[in-house]
């Protein structure tokens, strides 16, 4: 894949620079591209997190909540 990359430097023009005129400013784009791609990874690895710990709380708190007891005793269901 490099060859190609390569080959694609040597024989390429955009607009009226060569490619290696251009070629440290795609660099430096791609890498800056990247450095965010890595931070985003990160902060959605810790927003999953932030986001299951606050399911496991509130299911906690949905757990302390005690029935609701109805009084069925007088119902005439058994006729």
């Amino acid at each position: 894949m490099f060859d190609w990359f390569d080959w694609f430097n040597r024989n390429s023009v955009v607009g009226d620079y060569y490619v290696e005129d251009v070629d440290e400013s795609l660099l430096d784009r791609i890498s800056e591209l990247e450095s965010r791609i890595l931070k985003l990874e990160i902060e959605n690895v810790e927003l999953n997190n932030c986001l299951y710990e606050f399911e496991n709380r509130i299911q906690a708190q949905i757990d302390n909540i005690h029935p609701v007891v109805y009084n069925v005793k007088n119902t005439n269901w058994d006729q």
